[in-house]
């Protein structure tokens, strides 16, 4: 999977299209991505010891093919190339402005 926590991204399809936000939790495995503030849902809490309980906003997670990553330089969405670097080792770069993603 081409995206990383922290990462900004905006989403492509579905009802909260044309969003931004950044990636909180990344599940690879499943193919899903956590992002603040987008697809977010009610829950009710019971109250336990450390929390007083009630209605919390959780956000969802989405798939990957939903969104796409925002290139930290030129600011627009774009696709990703992995590209290996002199000391073997791959590194993400911009597919529009060929920008290093990566910066170790």
């Amino acid at each position: 999977m081409n995206l990383k926590k922290n990462d900004t991204v905006i989403v492509i399809s579905g009802k909260e299209k044309g969003k931004k936000g950044k990636i909180i939790r990344v599940l690879p495995d499943k193919g899903l991505v956590v992002v603040e503030k987008i697809n977010v849902a009610k829950r009710h809490q019971k109250p336990t010891r450390d929390f007083q309980g009630g209605i919390i906003e959780k956000p969802m997670p989405l798939d990957r093919s939903k969104v796409v990553l925002v290139c930290p330089r030129c600011g627009k969405p774009s696709r990703v190339a992995m590209i290996v670097m002199e000391n073997k080792k791959r590194a993400r770069s911009c597919k529009k402005c060929k920008e290093m993603i990566d910066k170790e």
